[in-house]
């Protein structure tokens, strides 16, 4: 399906999801996501939406905006969807060191939106350095473990749990938080 051209869009059954970002592992766990806390099969793509925010986001907020922003500009990119997704990867520090996690942010046409955030886990000091001299956490971990295109697979929750937990997994719990709100319409 081609986003640029929105004459394109011809409407199905299937709910129309829109994550911002063309992350392949950021676009499968949404779509696993949706479908188990749904039961049911969704149409799930990713499209290029600015974060607004630097390539490595430092703190909650910075995260935050940043996953609220890729939601919002999908939405302004392509308005016929059902729901935008944004998920947003950041560190912050606290007197253990420096540790990771993501926040997401999801909206639905109704106007309606809902945040979740992941669980945390403590970077190696060789990461922490390479983030605090400017290099983006994908790339430093790249670096450090001899990888390649890292956050495009297992990401650093991979790496770090020697593939107990992947990154599809490690967002799809928080994607599933996030949709408590429309799982249960009545109570919010």
């Amino acid at each position: 399906m081609s986003f640029k051209r929105r004459e394109n869009f011809r409407p199905t059954d299937k709910k129309l999801i829109l994550v911002g970002s063309k992350n392949p592992v950021k676009i499968s766990c949404t779509e696993d996501a949706f479908t188990r806390a749904f039961n049911s099969s969704f149409l799930v793509e990713g499209i290029n939406a600015s974060s607004g925010v630097p390539e490595q986001p430092f703190g909650e907020r910075e995260t935050l905006l940043g996953a609220k922003n890729r939601a919002h500009n999908s939405r302004e990119i392509f308005p016929e969807a059902n729901f935008w997704v944004g998920i947003e990867g950041g560190v912050d520090e606290d007197e253990k060191g420096m540790y990771a996690f993501a926040w997401i942010y999801i909206l639905h046409d109704s106007g309606k939106s809902s945040q979740a955030k992941t669980g945390t886990f403590y970077l190696p000091i060789a990461v922490e350095k390479l983030i605090k001299e400017g290099m983006e956490l994908g790339k430093a971990d790249d670096l450090v473990f001899n990888t390649e295109n890292s956050k495009q697979q297992g990401g650093s929750v991979g790496i770090l749990t020697q593939g107990v937990i992947n990154r599809e997994e490690y967002y799809r719990q928080a994607i599933i938080l996030a949709l408590i709100p429309f799982l249960n319409k009545e109570l919010y």
